[in-house]
């Protein structure tokens, strides 16, 4: 017995470049998302965040002192 060719059919899918949306979830309802997400972690966010602004401050009160020390 022979094999007989079956024509097959391809089938191609494409998007048009005018019909895409890149990542449309990502920015729906963003302030949204992030009113909930601070909302949710605000006692995490607050001990995260204090003692690296007050490293910081600290750093720039040091440093304009020291050049208001050697300013003479």
């Amino acid at each position: 017995m022979g094999k007989i060719p079956v024509k097959m059919r391809a089938v191609v899918y494409a998007l048009s470049p005018f019909q895409q949306k890149v990542m449309p979830g990502l920015w729906k309802d963003f302030t949204g998302k992030i009113h909930h997400k601070v909302s949710e972690n605000w006692l995490s966010a607050t001990l995260l965040l204090t003692p690296l602004v007050a490293t910081y401050s600290y750093v720039q009160y040091y440093q304009e002192q020291e050049k208001l020390e050697h300013r003479y």
